[in-house]
């Protein structure tokens, strides 16, 4: 009985750490994310945003859990994300509708994404 708690309070502990740890290396990860964002070709040599400018951020917002500053930044990333992650599922485990749904997933994320890409131009943020 002794043993049994002896065992119950070490794997507790491991576990605590490991948390720790865990938690400790995602933040420095979400640092070196942010400090270390790639550099647009066409906002460097053209100096116009791109349709796709502003998803590293976006995914860097999301992944500190800050929904609306992620949409703010680029609204095609959560889409996209969740088509991203049904495509594997569907290679995985082949539903039966699952190409159908596959195929007007990217439609929509298109056209969210041209949608967006418009709304910049016409706003004048693409410089």
């Amino acid at each position: 009985m002794k043993r049994m708690k002896i065992m119950k309070i070490m794997t507790t502990t491991v576990l605590s750490f490991l948390l720790l740890f865990s938690f400790l290396s995602f933040s420095s990860f979400l640092s070196f994310l942010k400090s270390h964002l790639l550099t647009c070709p066409s906002k460097y040599f053209l100096h116009i945003d791109c349709p796709g400018c502003g998803m590293q951020r976006s995914i860097v917002a999301l992944l500190e859990g800050d929904w609306m500053k992620s949409l703010s930044f680029y609204p095609a990333t959560i889409p996209v994300l969740a088509l991203l992650i049904y495509t594997a599922l569907h290679v995985k485990w082949d539903f039966k509708q699952g190409a159908s749904i596959i195929k007007w997933g990217y439609i929509v994320c298109a056209a969210i994404i041209v949608a967006f890409y418009i709304y910049k131009i016409i706003t004048h943020k693409i410089f």
